[in-house]
C-alpha cells in the first residue's frame, strides 16, 4: 500500500504506474483517494480547533463563575454545547473517510521498480538466464503421475473417495522423496544463516488483507466458518504477520527466516496437460524464506535470495531458468519479481517452481512492521519472500529430470544431495 501523501504529491506517476500495470480500471481510485483524503484532513483540522476551543472556553467558564458572572459563563457553557455536537459529528466523519480512504489505497498497485519490463502479461516475461542443460532422454517420460505409478507412489483414486478432486495420497519411496526434498531444502537454507520456523497454518483476517491485495485473497484463501481466520495458502502469510504491529531495532536487522507448512488454495486446473495430474491442487507442502530487512538493502537481499533456489535445483540435477516478471504480470503489492522455472522433458517447456518477490514497504505499511533506526527515527522495513521448494512440482521436476529407462525397467536416480534422507539410496526402481 502506497503512502496517501506520496499518491497526493505524484497522483500522476501513481497513475502511470497503473497504466504500466494494464490495470486501467483502477485510474479513478487515484482522484477518489485524493479526494477521500481533503475531506477527511477538512474534517480533523476543524475538529482539532474545536477541541483546542473547547479547553479554552472550559478555561475562561471557570473564571467567569468564579467571578459570579453566572449569566456569561452560561452562554460560553451553551457555545461549548453546541460544538461538542458538532464535534461528535465530524468525528463520525473522520472514521467514515479514514476507512474509506484505506479501502481505496489498499486497490491501487505499489510502484513497480524502475528496471521491470513493461508487458501486459505472463506471456511477455522476459527469460533473464538458463542454468544447466536441457534434459532430452531417448525414450519417452511418462506423465508425472504415471511415473509415480510405476513406483506404486500415488493413489488419487482413493484421494478422490476421501475428499474429492484436487487431493492425492503419496505412497511409499515416492513419500519418502517428497519429505526427503522438504528436509534437504530446510536444511540448505538453515546452512544459508536463515532461522528454520513452523509457523501458524490458520491467520486472521487483518493479516491476510495485510499481505496480500483482496484480489487474491478471493481467489486463493479457504476461511473458517464462524471463525476469524483463514487457512494460510502459503507459510509466507503467517511469516510477515508474524511482525504486525512490531518495531525492530535496526542492528538486529535483517531477519532471515525458512519456514515449512502445508499450504491451502481454492486455485486448481490450467490447461492442456496441466489440467490434470497433481500441477494444481488444493494441498500442498512447501518450504519457504522470508527477509525482512532494510529498504536500500531489499534489492540485494532479491538477488541472494532467487539466486539460493537457482543453486538448490541444480544441486538436484534439474535444469532451471529465472524470468523476470513484466508489469502486467506483478501482482498489486509487487514491486519485483523474478519466476523460477524447471525444465520439463516430457513438455519439453519450462514450468514454474519458486517465485521470487520484493514488495517494498507495503506489506509493512498495512502491517506497520516498523524499525528503530540509531537515531531513533521510525521507518517501515522492506519485506521479501521467496518459494524454496514446493512439493509435488518440485517433486515432478526431480521425477522427470532424473527417471532412465534400460528398455525393460524404470529407475529414478537419487540426487547425492538427498541420498543421506533417503536412507542411502542411490535409485528407486520400478515395481
Amino acid at each position: 500500500m502506497l503512502d496517501i501523501k506520496f499518491v497526493r504529491e505524484n497522483p500522476e506517476l501513481v497513475k502511470e504506474n497503473i497504466k504500466k500495470k494494464f490495470k486501467d480500471s483502477k485510474l479513478p481510485l487515484v482522484d477518489e483517494a485524493i479526494e477521500l483524503d481533503i475531506k477527511k484532513r477538512a474534517a480533523n483540522n476543524e475538529a482539532n480547533e474545536l477541541r483546542a476551543n473547547r479547553n479554552k472556553l472550559s478555561k475562561e467558564i471557570g473564571v467567569l463563575m468564579s467571578q459570579g458572572k453566572k449569566e456569561e459563563g452560561m452562554e460560553l457553557r451553551n457555545l461549548v454545547n453546541k460544538q461538542a455536537e458538532r464535534l461528535k459529528e465530524l468525528e463520525t466523519l473522520e472514521t467514515e473517510y479514514e476507512e474509506k480512504l484505506n479501502q481505496v489505497m489498499m486497490k491501487i498497485p505499489n510502484i513497480v521498480d524502475a528496471s521491470v519490463p513493461v508487458g501486459k502479461d505472463d506471456s511477455e516475461n522476459v527469460e533473464v538466464e538458463c542454468y544447466g542443460e536441457k534434459t532430452n532422454p531417448d525414450f519417452e517420460i511418462p506423465y508425472h503421475t504415471d511415473i509415480m505409478a510405476l513406483f506404486n507412489g500415488i493413489d488419487k483414486e482413493a484421494a478422490g473417495r476421501v475428499a474429492g478432486e484436487g487431493f492425492y495420497y503419496l505412497m511409499g519411496d515416492i513419500a519418502r522423496l517428497h519429505s526427503a526434498v522438504l528436509s534437504y531444502a530446510r536444511d540448505f537454507m538453515i546452512n544459508k544463516g536463515f532461522t528454520y520456523c513452523i509457523p501458524p497454518f490458520m491467520i486472521r483476517s487483518n493479516v491476510v488483507t495485510g499481505v496480500m491485495s483482496f484480489e487474491e485473497m478471493d481467489a486463493m484463501m479457504y476461511k473458517i466458518e464462524g471463525e476469524d481466520l483463514y487457512l494460510i495458502g502459503t507459510s509466507e502469510h503467517s511469516m510477515i504477520g508474524k511482525f504486525i504491529d512490531t518495531i525492530t531495532p535496526e542492528s538486529s536487522l535483517p531477519l532471515t527466516l525458512t519456514s515449512y507448512s502445508p499450504c491451502f488454495r481454492k486455485e486448481k486446473g490450467a490447461h492442456g496437460i496441466e489440467e490434470r495430474g497433481i500441477y494444481r491442487i488444493h494441498q500442498f507442502e512447501k518450504q519457504e524464506m522470508i527477509v525482512i530487512c532494510k529498504p536500500e538493502e531489499s534489492m540485494e537481499w532479491f538477488n541472494k535470495m532467487w539466486n539460493y533456489s537457482v543453486e538448490l535445483f541444480r544441486s538436484m540435477d534439474i535444469p532451471v531458468r529465472t524470468l523476470e516478471c513484466c508489469t502486467g504480470d506483478l501482482a498489486d503489492l509487487k514491486v519485483k519479481s523474478y519466476d523460477i522455472e524447471a525444465w520439463s522433458p516430457k513438455q519439453q517447456k519450462y514450468f514454474e517452481v519458486c517465485s521470487c518477490s520484493n514488495l517494498g514497504d507495503a506489506q509493512a505499511r498495512r502491517l506497520a512492521i516498523r524499525v528503530k533506526g540509531e537515531d531513533g527515527q521510525k521507518y517501515l522495513a522492506h519485506t521479501l519472500n521467496n518459494t524454496v521448494v514446493a512439493p509435488p512440482r518440485m517433486l515432478i521436476a526431480l521425477l522427470e529430470n532424473n527417471l532412465e529407462f534400460d528398455g525393460q525397467k524404470y529407475t529414478l536416480k537419487i540426487p547425492k544431495a538427498l541420498r543421506n534422507y533417503m536412507g542411502g539410496q542411490e535409485k528407486i526402481e520400478s515395481k
